[in-house]
């Protein structure tokens, strides 16, 4: 569908428009009465959400990121769908998934009374996702734009079988500098240290970065916080259909052998991802569907 027939059927006058983005993918672009942003086709995935008194983006998108078929873009929110992290098959199928390397469908576009912009994008099986992944399935990404940020990842089984999934939004939060960040809430949670061959350990005081980080901690609560010095600023992250978080920085060593991450990146974002992931694995029933939701709100 061509940019002009997407701003025919989808585009909202004066908040919303679609518009060629890099590497020619069609890009979400809101102006909303509450906040902008802009959302990309290509991944379902959310790029920059800015409330319209606030001088920063929540998020960070790197200068390097890829705009290319086949590649995930880095930054914003990744949708890692119907697996986090490596093929839990061992089959060589990409980590993460195959739904953040791919173009979405527009399914629909919309105002509230209450100031939001809504957008749903969706995927659904084809001949070659099912080589990939057997299943029957429609996923989409309910995103809702106002004072808050809300990201809903739906899981519908359009199959006549149970299938399990698991699953994260990997989020790419913007900060002033690692050095002052902390992510409260996850104290005595225990995490899997994937940087130290997945030892099992119990976090103790605020989560802080001075090195490569690498955790995916389990039974956590739904709310979690992430203090930003250097911005002056709290980011509240509210989730539900989730047990999991993932916390994760490079750092210098990996940042370094990364094409689409600039040097010094690392102290710019930290990832706090709504997961399902580890041992929190969701069977979603035939006919059915399982909804993971996380909505992102910045406050001074």
């Amino acid at each position: 569908m061509t940019i002009e027939q997407l701003n025919a059927d989808y585009g909202i006058a004066d908040q919303l428009k679609f518009v060629e983005g890099k590497g020619g993918f069609p890009l979400i672009e809101i102006d909303g009465p509450k906040a902008k942003a802009s959302i990309s086709v290509y991944g379902g995935q959310v790029l920059s959400f800015q409330p319209i008194d606030e001088p920063e983006d929540l998020m960070f998108v790197s200068e390097n990121a890829y705009y290319q078929e086949g590649k995930a873009i880095k930054g914003g929110a990744p949708v890692c769908w119907p697996w986090f992290g490596p093929d839990p098959e061992g089959l060589g199928r990409p980590s993460h998934g195959f739904v953040r390397n791919r173009l979405w469908n527009v399914l629909g576009t919309q105002t509230t009374a209450e100031g939001e912009v809504k957008v749903t994008l969706g995927l659904t099986e084809t001949a070659e996702t099912r080589e990939i992944w057997p299943q029957g399935f429609e996923v989409a990404m309910e995103i809702s734009v106002g004072d808050s940020l809300s990201v809903e990842l739906i899981t519908r089984n359009t199959g006549a079988r149970a299938f399990s999934i698991t699953q994260a939004l990997h989020t790419y939060f913007n900060v002033g500098d690692i050095d002052g960040v902390k992510v409260l809430g996850l104290e005595d949670i225990e995490y899997v240290d994937k940087t130290d061959d997945g030892a099992k350990k119990t976090q103790k005081g605020a989560v802080t970065i001075s090195s490569e980080v690498d955790r995916i901690y389990t039974k956590v609560p739904n709310e979690l916080v992430i203090e930003d010095a250097a911005l002056g600023r709290k980011i509240f992250i509210s989730s539900t259909g989730s047990k999991t978080a993932v916390v994760w920085n490079p750092w210098v060593d990996i940042s370094a052998k990364m094409a689409d991450l600039e040097e010094g990146d690392y102290k710019r974002f930290v990832c706090v991802e709504t997961a399902n992931a580890a041992e929190d694995v969701v069977e979603v029933p035939a006919s059915s569907e399982y909804r993971l939701v996380a909505n992102y709100k910045i406050e001074r």
